[in-house]
């Protein structure tokens, strides 16, 4: 997926910036795909980009934040999108519809996306790389729900909906992210969403 920031306002530093830690996500999925995410070095990455090792630390610490892009980024836009909700609307199709709202306006690029979500179902750094993603958009999500709900215990069952929620959506992506795979991620998204419908 791009960056989620829009153009509109951004120095043109910021735009290529946001290109070029593209690119290298673009050629390092290929690559890891190609020989296997544990046998391609950060250095083969940057030669391929055309950029040193050290540049290619600049835009991104590690191989594996390579590969998950701007994951970690996203959560702010589902964030966004949660605490606009309508207030009456129930906790849990406010998460379904802020996640769905991320899927509609991130610019899908599908085949590098797929290729993401394989590469990572496949490696086991990337997996512990994808739990700490999924820490920070709890951090960022749990607040907001809590805020929704009544009670002593509300910030537990807020973080407990909203880790809940987040299984859903990887679990959705990865079903849509099988080879030959047609049918739209939303529609993963909404299946996973109502075997739990009563959490809301």
């Amino acid at each position: 997926m791009s960056s989620p920031a829009e153009s509109g306002g951004r120095g043109l530093r910021e735009i290529a910036r946001d290109a070029v830690r593209s690119r290298i996500t673009e050629v390092a999925l290929e690559l890891f795909a190609e020989h296997g995410f544990d046998n391609v070095t950060v250095e083969q990455i940057a030669a391929e980009v055309g950029i040193s090792a050290r540049s290619f630390n600049r835009y991104f610490p590690t191989k594996e934040d390579a590969a998950l892009g701007d994951a970690f980024r996203w959560g702010h836009v589902v964030r966004d999108n949660l605490a606009t909700r309508p207030a009456d609307e129930s906790v849990w199709t406010s998460l379904q519809a802020s996640y769905e709202a991320l899927l509609a306006i991130a610019p899908r690029h599908v085949e590098q996306d797929k290729r993401s979500m394989q590469v990572l179902m496949s490696t086991s750094s990337l997996r512990a790389k994808n739990i700490e993603k999924h820490l920070s958009w709890a951090n960022l999500l749990t607040p907001v729900v809590a805020d929704r709900l009544r009670g002593d215990d509300r910030e537990y069952r807020a973080a407990t909906i909203v880790q809940a929620s987040l299984v859903c959506f990887d679990i959705a992506m990865q079903a849509w992210a099988k080879p030959g795979e047609q049918t739209p991620p939303t529609e993963f998204l909404r299946t996973a969403f109502d075997q739990l419908r009563d959490l809301g």
